[in-house]
């Protein structure tokens, strides 16, 4: 269910951020070329999710509190070398599999911590890797056996609608400010689900 909603609104947000000119194709494909396969093994693996839930949890606390602390005006970006977008690239998709999820939640805070985007670019560069990885991961899950859940259908409206006014904000609207900030709750409440469900 969760790949499916993420495929309908990352599709939503990629349009939209590819629209506004924060898209950046040199960033993005060494990132995507190793995590799309990686996704696809993820989505067919099936591990303890216990500890794997409590680390990620962890991880993401940590990344939402890092977003909360004061940073200046000026974005800096210094794009990272081929090899090491590829090991990452790699590890995130295959949490991303192993997740259900598009991997951008994980991709977004490594760009921004590490300085590698600015605050819309990550945002739409993420939007494209939720895509491109929630397709993989789901097709990896098919390929197990699995399927999508048939309750999945009326969320599809109210993601589209919520989806299509948060893009259309992130994109244009909002100052990058309020994006680290929405961006810091999401990773919060994504922390204390993986936490304490």
């Amino acid at each position: 269910m969760a790949l499916v909603l993420n495929i309908l609104v990352a599709s939503v947000a990629s349009i939209q951020f590819y629209r506004a000119g924060h898209f950046s194709w040199k960033l993005f494909w060494p990132f995507a070329v190793t995590a799309v396969p990686m996704a696809f093994l993820g989505g067919r693996l099936s591990l303890p999710s216990q500890w794997l839930q409590t680390l990620l949890g962890l991880i993401l606390a940590s990344s939402a509190l890092w977003f909360l602390r004061p940073t200046p005006d000026v974005e800096i970006a210094k794009t990272p070398s081929i090899g090491i977008a590829l090991l990452v690239g790699a590890a995130i998709g295959l949490l991303a599999g192993l997740t259900g999820t598009g991997g951008g939640i994980y991709l977004t805070p490594v760009l921004l911590m590490m300085h590698w985007s600015k605050t819309k670019t990550a945002s739409a560069v993420s939007a494209v890797f939720i895509l491109l990885n929630s397709i993989s991961g789901l097709a990896g899950l098919w390929s197990g056996g699995g399927g999508i859940p048939l309750d999945v259908w009326p969320l599809l409206i109210s993601v589209f609608l919520g989806g299509s006014v948060g893009a259309t904000l992130g994109s244009y609207r909002l100052p990058v400010r309020a994006v680290r900030f929405l961006l810091a709750v999401v990773l919060l409440v994504a922390a204390t689900k993986l936490l304490f469900t």
